[in-house]
């Protein structure tokens, strides 16, 4: 069987168009077309539903594309044993990471992962959790490093790393009962219900962290007024530092002191995960095994 017909076939399941699937294998669509007619003549079965807007698979198409799969996963898996077996260092490896806080682990992380694999190719790529899920689950991304609850993992695995707090983030002169700052505690504990009728600024729906955020309210016995959403905690903090707003910030941006800001802890002490995902069945191979020992020193270093 052609691996090659194959990630041809599942990229055209993935885009739902020949056209967009043309662009993103740098191939002409006639080129394209023929290998999946080719395909469908010899199964003797059509494998999409052809549409303007939408290609969907058929039944059969279906059962292609999940069999497709896991050819690939063999081949890549079988591939990688083989070269840990020979003890190459030569290889490659694509790494997920969040915006944000994965520049910063990237940053740490490359110059000592180059130092024992000089000759393996790193391809980083800034993705948001769900996009590092979706790629993960077809096979185009190797390890991903993801922020989430337990309620928000796929089937795929996943290697729980730390647990991160949630901070209540407020302008510096935001005036605070002097009854929660006794004591030396840099971060000292405040309810929630004392800022219930501040705006805030949150992470956009989609965000892995908005449900948990979402739930912190709940718990708190309080909807919050929504001033904007973003897709970016350094805009939240930016919000806070013009006096405009109030938020809930991970840890990672509450350690870097921003200027302007001040942070509080939440009675209750709201986490979520910092976790290495990779996927189901797959074959972790010694390079990305190395690059995640690596990821865990930067978080240990950090904290």
């Amino acid at each position: 069987m052609d691996t090659k017909q194959i990630e041809y076939i599942l990229k055209i399941a993935d885009e739902g168009s020949v056209t967009k699937a043309a662009e993103k294998l740098f191939i002409t669509q006639s080129a394209l077309s023929q290998q999946l007619q080719k395909l469908e003549k010899e199964l003797g079965a059509p494998l999409f539903v052809r549409s303007k807007s939408e290609w969907t698979l058929t039944p059969e198409g279906k059962v292609y594309v999940e069999n497709a799969r896991e050819m690939l996963r063999i081949k890549q898996k079988t591939y990688t044993m083989i070269a840990d077996m020979v003890n190459t260092h030569k290889g490659y490896l694509s790494v997920g990471m969040t915006p944000g806080r994965g520049s910063d682990m990237f940053a740490y992380v490359y110059p000592r992962f180059h130092d024992l694999y000089p000759e393996f190719t790193i391809e980083p790529r800034e993705l948001s959790v769900r996009q590092q899920q979706d790629e993960i689950r077809r096979g185009e991304l190797d390890i991903g490093f993801v922020t989430l609850t337990d309620q928000q993992r796929t089937i795929d695995e996943y290697i729980d790393l730390f647990r991160e707090e949630i901070y209540l983030a407020l302008p510096e002169e935001y005036p605070i009962d002097p009854k929660f700052l006794s004591g030396n505690d840099p971060y000292p504990v405040i309810p929630l219900s004392l800022v219930q009728y501040e705006p805030f600024v949150m992470m956009y729906k989609e965000s892995t962290i908005r449900k948990l955020v979402d739930q912190i309210f709940r718990d708190a016995g309080f909807a919050p007024t929504v001033l904007f959403e973003t897709s970016s905690n350094t805009t939240i903090l930016s919000m806070i530092r013009a006096r405009l707003a109030c938020g809930l910030i991970p840890y990672h941006y509450v350690k870097k002191h921003p200027k302007g800001v001040k942070f509080y802890r939440l009675p209750f002490h709201p986490t979520w995960k910092v976790c290495v995902t990779y996927q189901k069945n797959s074959y972790l191979s010694n390079a990305a095994k190395d690059f995640i020992q690596l990821v865990n020193e930067y978080w240990n270093h950090g904290k």
